[in-house]
Order: C-alpha cells, then structure tokens, then sequence
C-alpha cells in the first residue's frame, strides 16, 4: 500500500493575492520537465528533493478554495522526517514564491500596473532550486522553444537513469587516472509506456511489463550532471553547444567555485554582474535568471521580444533595446514584469488559457 503525507503551506499575508493558476501558469518553466500541471484538477506535480539532496519524491501542489494554505501531497514513502517537510515546503515556497519579500513585489507591482492587478498577476513561476532555474535560462538559448521543451525532458529521463542504474554504460571520469572510465550496470532498461491521458503526470509511475518504472525522474543536480562528461551530456540530450556550459556550471557548482546563492542585501548591480562572469551567461539567460532571483528592471531580449515589439509596438529591430527602455521604464523596477504581462496576454489571445492546455500542445506556445 502506497504511503501518502499530506503538508501545509500557510500563505500568511500572501492569501489576498495568491492564486495557484495564475501563480504557475504564467511563465514558460511551467511546461519544462518535470513540472506537469493537471488542467481538471489545477494541480502541479513534480518531483521534489528530501533533506538529503539526492532522494526525490512525487508531490502533488493544490489549493483548494478559501483555504489559508496550499497543500501538498507526498506520494509513496513511508516516513517523513521534520527535516524532510521543511524541505519540501521551502522547494513549494520558491516555486510559487511565498515570502514577505516576493509579496511586497507583487503589491507594489500590482499598485503601478492595474491590468497586472485584474489578472492576478505578479509572481512569475520559477524552479524549486536556482540550479535549476540557472541551466533551464540555458537552454532558452539559441533554439526553437520545442527544442528547449525537448531537452529539459531528456535530462529529466537522464535524471532517473542515473538513480535507477539502468544505462548500460554511463560515461564518468575516474577520479584517480585522467581518463575515461565506462562503468556497466547489469539491468537492462525497461520500456517505458506513454501516457495517452492528459491528466497523467510524466512522472507518475506507469505499468511495463508487470515492472512499475517511472518515466522521467527529477531534473538532474550539479552533484549528478558533474558525475558525467561533457561529451556524454551533450549525446545522451542532445544540448548542443549548451552542454559545455552546463557541465561546466555543475563543475563550479560542486567544486566550491561558484556559489549560486546571493544575500538578501545583494544588488541588482552586483547580482549581475557576477552572473554574468558565468560561463554562457549572456545578456538574455542573465536577464532570466534575474527575474528568477527576484530582480525586474532588464527585460530578456531575444527574437520573441524583438517580435512582440514589432507586432505590438510597431517598432524596428535594430531599435529594440531603446524601444525596451522607453516603453518599460514607467514600470521601474519592474520592467520584465510588464513585458511579461503583455507577452503573457498575448499567448493567451492566440492559444487559449495557458493553464487550460493540454501537455501535448504546449511546443505550440510560441509566437514565431
């Protein structure tokens, strides 16, 4: 029998402007693996990391109506320690950010923009790690957003290889000869079946031949990716150029090196600054990851944002950055929310709710 164990997350000051819909369905780090939002049910499912770092276990995040908390549903284990719930509930708490901090952005954001006010909206979905979030504004990079869909799947099913041991060879480095070490796993990989229902999470566990595997696991931590090659990344996902970054950053990551946590009192300035020092951290995935940190005043400009200006401001491509700054800048500090908004809303006329879309069509969400 299945253990399940039911967590709270108290809103606090957050429960006037929170709303799970609008706090998930908002940015496209809702559609990547391993998030899976069940549009019948308005619930979020994924995996999350115990205490430890390394065991992860399936959660399902609601919200039900008039209720002061959100509620968090954790699927088969049989005990939970203290430390495991907190963290849980701090994963939950980024996810969906729920925090003094985050709340004052909304309503000061929401104050400044009454169309953000109306919609409910403020608080732009992001990972439950800044890991996470970091190699995922990667993989925005210089591709088509099914490609980008594509790869953030296939390092979640890499993800569950490497916990379940069911590569037959996984490339790692030996950690005493400089050179290349295959390490053989004696368990063939079982065939995973997919799942046709639209309301059945890519991470719920699936019937294969009378074997209960999982189709994909949890996106991968420094610790795991930096066990790997660059070389094996690259194949093994297909990320491209992409691979060398992030092998590189889960390299730093684990060695000491780099240090993917900022204090409170950190700048804007001085938060990019060192964001950018990051190897394949150009303008676009530092303009990204900022906003996840919590900072709004640079818009990501990539060929979308050059689009949506053209489309909606009339504007000329080669005139982008002093268009940003002139159209966004009444918004300060948050200009990314406001262009965000509006992209948002335009997804939205063209495709349909976000939040009401089936998994199956979400490579569609683009407006190129």
């Amino acid at each position: 029998m299945c253990s399940r164990h039911l967590l709270h997350l108290p809103l606090g000051e957050c429960i006037t402007t929170f709303n799970l819909e609008d706090a998930v369905c908002n940015h496209g780090f809702f559609m990547m693996a391993p998030n899976s939002w069940i549009p019948s049910t308005k619930t979020l499912q994924r995996p999350l990391r115990l205490a430890n770092s390394t065991t992860s276990v399936m959660v399902s995040i609601s919200h039900p109506p008039n209720n002061s908390s959100i509620l968090i549903q954790v699927h088969d284990i049989q005990n939970i320690s203290l430390e495991d719930e907190k963290a849980i509930l701090k994963q939950v708490g980024r996810m969906l950010r729920i925090s003094e901090g985050d709340e004052r952005n909304v309503r000061e954001f929401q104050n400044m923009h009454p169309e953000a006010k109306k919609r409910g909206f403020g608080r732009l979905f992001r990972s439950p790690t800044l890991f996470e979030d970091a190699v995922k504004s990667i993989l925005l990079c210089h591709c088509t957003w099914t490609r980008t869909l594509d790869m953030a799947r296939a390092l979640c099913e890499l993800q569950a290889e490497l916990v379940d041991g069911w590569n037959s060879e996984i490339i790692v480095k030996h950690p005493k000869k400089k050179r290349l070490k295959r390490k053989k796993f004696a368990r063939k990989q079982s065939k995973v079946n997919k799942c046709e229902d639209e309301s059945c999470s890519n991470s719920q566990l699936l019937e294969g031949n009378n074997i209960k595997v999982k189709a994909l696991g949890n996106f991968p931590s420094s610790k795991e990716l930096a066990t790997l090659t660059k070389d094996y990344l690259e194949k093994r996902c297909k990320l491209g150029f992409r691979a060398c970054y992030i092998f590189e950053l889960a390299k730093r990551v684990e060695g000491g090196k780099l240090k993917l946590k900022f204090k409170k009192t950190s700048s804007y300035e001085e938060i990019f600054d060192k964001l950018s020092k990051i190897k394949g951290f150009g303008p676009y995935a530092c303009a990204t990851l900022m906003m996840c940190i919590g900072f709004y005043q640079m818009v990501p400009m990539d060929t979308e944002t050059k689009r949506h200006l053209q489309q909606v401001y009339k504007t000329k491509k080669e005139n982008a950055k002093e268009d940003v700054k002139r159209i966004y800048d009444k918004y300060a500090p948050f200009q990314a929310l406001s262009f965000w908004l509006e992209l948002l809303e335009y997804y939205e006329i063209k495709f349909g709710k976000l939040s009401m879309l089936p998994n199956s069509s979400y490579h569609i969400v683009t407006g190129s």
